[in-house]
């Protein structure tokens, strides 16, 4: 991905966001068959984790878990397409859902969001033991725009830990200075059509979630929200324990925090994403020795197109798989 360029036929940060979300090839063969577990939370709530749990093999197997993206889930293009890069390099794979992003509402008055590194901490604990308990090898975990800065604020948070859990990590798009990516959501082009989609799905859960917890916010003011700084202010925020939406974006962004990771991290970002400004990007005198920067020029926002139309995006997860499996002989601590 650091030596990555886009196909002549699709230019401009914008066109290989949309077109590979929408018309791209994500895989070769049919869509990946998942076994989903459904699995209680400390708080009274589940989350749904799904599997794919690869051919039977002798010998430790890896296992790949992905963290998707805002409204994402197991069906998303990037998931599949890294199911593929799982399933062809004998990799047990795992989408755990973040809450109310399986299908179902969840139960508890709280939802998710950019910093949530205590549930992907939980996550990837139990996940880590299950599979030592059926004799698995590594563990590596990748995280996509959301689920990266969510993904590396773990990776932070746990420090030395870490690697008792995760043999290296990977995020892909996420934009590590929230209020960088939030402001440029809330502009022109991409309020027009990013900020109105991701609106549109989550504005009816945020009221469906109001009606299973009546008094938990304003419904007026999120009838009125237009961007998703009125929408955390509302919502995301206080309910994850926030000020504000500013308190939130700032405790919850990954960039500032870097240096605190302790296993190997690899950061991908496209300097032609629309949701995430290049000169917010870190350089590599911002990170610590453990943290490999990808920035090439184009790519946009988590779709990293290549051959001929309609296109493909197995590249970006082939080149972070390669890189993650490639990690775990690089040192940790």
């Amino acid at each position: 991905m650091q030596q990555y360029t886009a196909p002549r036929w699709l230019p401009g940060g914008n066109l290989q966001t949309i077109w590979p979300a929408l018309y791209a090839r994500r895989l070769d063969g049919p869509a990946p068959v998942y076994r989903r577990e459904r699995w209680p939370t400390p708080d009274g709530d589940f989350v749904d984790v799904d599997f794919i749990d690869g051919p039977a093999a002798p010998g430790p197997r890896p296992l790949l878990v992905l963290f998707h993206g805002l409204e994402g889930s197991s069906r998303s293009h990037y998931a599949e397409a890294f199911a593929a890069f799982a399933a062809a390099n004998g990799m047990a794979f795992a989408v755990p859902h973040f809450r109310g992003c399986s299908g179902e509402l969840n139960l508890a008055p709280r939802a998710y969001h950019s910093g949530d590194f205590e549930e992907i901490g939980w996550i990837l604990a139990r996940l880590r033991a299950r599979h030592d308990a059926a004799g698995g090898g590594a563990l590596f975990a990748a995280g996509v725009s959301l689920g990266g800065n969510a993904l590396l604020r773990w990776a932070e948070e746990a420090g030395d830990s870490a690697s008792r859990i995760a043999s290296a990590v990977a995020a892909v798009s996420a934009p590590i200075d929230l209020a960088a990516g939030g402001r440029a959501i809330g502009q022109g082009f991409n309020r027009l059509v990013y900020t109105r989609m991701f609106l549109s799905t989550m504005k009816p859960k945020a009221l469906a979630k109001l009606a299973q917890h009546p008094g938990l916010f304003d419904r007026e003011r999120m009838l009125a929200a237009r961007d998703l700084y009125a929408f955390d202010n509302i919502f995301t925020a206080p309910l994850h324990g926030f000020r504000d939406t500013d308190d939130y974006w700032l405790r919850g962004s990954a960039k500032p925090h870097l240096r605190a990771i302790r296993i190997p991290a690899l950061v991908v970002n496209a300097t032609n994403d629309p949701f995430v400004p290049a000169a917010s990007l870190p350089r590599q005198a911002d990170v610590g020795p453990h943290v490999t920067l990808w920035q090439p020029p184009h790519g946009g926002h988590v779709g990293f197109p290549q051959g001929r139309p309609p296109g493909h995006v197995g590249a970006m997860p082939e080149a972070v798989g390669a890189w993650l499996l490639g990690a775990q002989n690089l040192p940790h601590g």
